[in-house]
Parts: structure tokens; sequence; C-alpha cells
């Protein structure tokens, strides 16, 4: 499979009452046609800022201070993605909820989103004729039977509210893939849900995925999640990519210290519990080189001096360390 999205030293901060927040620092990586990459860190490693940045939606407070982004040959930050967001670019929110407006149904909102962004429209197109309303409808009812809503014609009349929280995510998945896009950007979207409903959720969208050969770029922290919905992962430690590899080779062989004192830290049967010593730095004044050194039991002079170039120490297998190691560490 060719790359078809690709970041380059991608760097962004945010300007605070507090300074100017460093939150991604010269981040690279690359995504596949047809995959499910996983971009898995802690709360503010970056991974959401990341996510943002390739859909083209940054708050006014960020300014990007270098990189590219790169989607199938085009860099992203030099053109107009207005085209592409909500058609080719989707979106799956973490919080449902808040993405709907409680003041219109369910079937208001995803025919307000075909009528702009509906494959059958033709660029051109002005006005909403009767005929492609008709086939807009049919593709909206054949996506909620798609995410096993039972009764769709139904549930088109009911208000946000009127759901529960797996069903206005079923609802949020559905609007995501009816504009039949490439690639889906998926923001933590099982976080609020019970671990119930997080497995059936996590089963449909890659079947779907699948199905609808889109890609999906997706955000979590929960590392049981990338193993259970993800076929690589990008692992992201207080703005920078430590490692990237095949879920499999990621989880049973991990390389830079980060991702191997993370998988240790998980909690097993009659183990005591385990954590990484120090604490993750400030974005408003991060170490110099790599960030994680200040925690890193293998850390070096150059490790604080400067940042390393991705290495490949195995096929398809990237990590971003001095001292690259296969972890636990004998």
């Amino acid at each position: 499979m060719t790359t078809f999205l690709e970041v380059r030293d991608l760097s962004v901060a945010f300007a605070t009452e507090n300074g100017m927040a460093r939150v991604l620092d010269a981040v690279s990586f690359g995504m596949r046609a047809g995959e499910i990459m996983g971009l898995v860190g802690e709360s503010g490693c970056g991974k959401t800022t990341l996510a943002r940045a390739v859909l083209g939606v940054l708050p006014e407070t960020a300014v990007i201070g270098g990189g590219r982004i790169l989607f199938e040959g085009a860099d992203l930050l030099a053109t107009d993605t207005q085209a592409l967001r909500g058609r080719v670019i989707t979106f799956i929110p973490q919080d449902p909820f808040g993405s709907f407006s409680p003041l219109f149904t369910v079937g208001d909102q995803m025919r307000e989103l075909m009528r702009w962004k509906s494959p059958d429209r033709a660029r051109d197109e002005r006005g909403y004729a009767a005929g492609r309303r008709r086939s807009d409808t049919s593709r909206i009812l054949a996506a909620l039977r798609d995410v096993q809503l039972p009764d769709p014609e139904r549930l088109l009349r009911k208000f946000p509210h009127e759901l529960s929280g797996g069903q206005r995510q079923r609802v949020m998945i559905a609007m995501a893939l009816l504009p039949e896009p490439r690639l889906v950007i998926a923001d933590e979207p099982t976080t609020a849900l019970d671990v119930t409903i997080q497995a059936q959720i996590l089963k449909l969208l890659r079947r779907l995925a699948s199905d609808r050969g889109a890609s999906v770029l997706f955000t979590t922290h929960d590392l049981g999640t990338a193993w259970e919905i993800c076929d690589r992962v990008t692992v992201m430690y207080a703005g920078q990519e430590a490692e990237t590899a095949d879920v499999v080779d990621f989880f049973a062989r991990p390389r830079h210290p980060y991702t191997g004192m993370l998988l240790a830290s998980l909690p097993t049967q009659g183990a005591a519990l385990r954590g990484i010593p120090g604490d993750v730095p400030s974005p408003f004044a991060p170490p110099p080189g790599c960030r994680f050194h200040p925690r890193c039991p293998r850390a070096a002079e150059v490790c604080a001096q400067a940042q390393i170039a991705s290495a490949e120490p195995a096929p398809g297998h990237h990590v971003r360390c001095h001292h690259p190691h296969l972890w636990p560490a004998t």
C-alpha cells in the first residue's frame, strides 16, 4: 500500500496568556491508504492537535511553526482545504452530543449535511432538486441500517437528546461515512461510552471502514482500544512522535524507552502497579532534544542536545531515539 497521508516535521504552538505553548514539535509520520492508523498517547501529548491540523480546523490561536501535511501529494497547509473537509476528509468527534444542534431533528441535520456534501451533488449545482433529495434520503436510511440502528425512519424524527450515547455515536459514524470520504479522522470516539458499547462501536467502525474503502486516523489514550481496531500505531509523547509500527510488532517488540515503559505500566494480574518516574514536561518550557530524556533510563548527553531523525530498525518499524532498544531491556 502506498503512503497517501504524510506529516513532515510539523510544529504547532498556541498563543496563551502564559506565553506560547509548543504542542507539536517537528512531528513526522506516514499513513497508508486503506489502513487504520492509531495516534496513541497520554492526554495533552498533541494527538488531537495533530488530527485537527490534518482536518484544517485548528483554532485561531494556533501558530504553525513549520512542516508539511501531504494528502495524496497535495500540501494541506499550502492549499484551501474547504473543498476537502466534510467530503473527502471527514470527522467523528469525541462528544457526539455536543456536535448536534439540540434545536433540529436528527433527520434535519443529516439532510443538511447531504445537501452540501452528498456524493451525488455536482460541483456547480444550484438549489436542491427533488430527485437528489430522494436519493440522499435513501442513502441516509441505508447508512443508519449499516450502523445497526433499527427503524431509521422513526429515528430521523427524533431530536439528539432522545437518543442514547451509543445511538448518537452510531449516527455520527453514519454521517462521517455518508459523503464517501477517503479519510476519516476519529478523535477518541468511544471515550464517553461504557465498555460494552465501546466494543460494539469499534467493531462497527472497523467493518464499515473496510467495506467502504476509507482510511481512518484514530486518536486514543487507550492501548487496549488501539490493539482492537488499529493496523498500525504511532505513539506520541509531549508533542513528539516516539515510535510507529505494525500493531502486533508495536506491542510485542517496542523499541523506544517511553513505549517500553508505557506498555510495562499496563496492569497485569498478580503484579504490582508500575508507573513511569518523573513528570510530563510543560509545553511552555519543554526540554531540548528528546522530550522524554529527563525521565529516560537510557538517556545520554546527546539526548538533551538534539532530536534524531526517525530510524527504521526493522521493516515498517520507525523509532525516533538515539538509543533504540528492544524492551523490556535485558
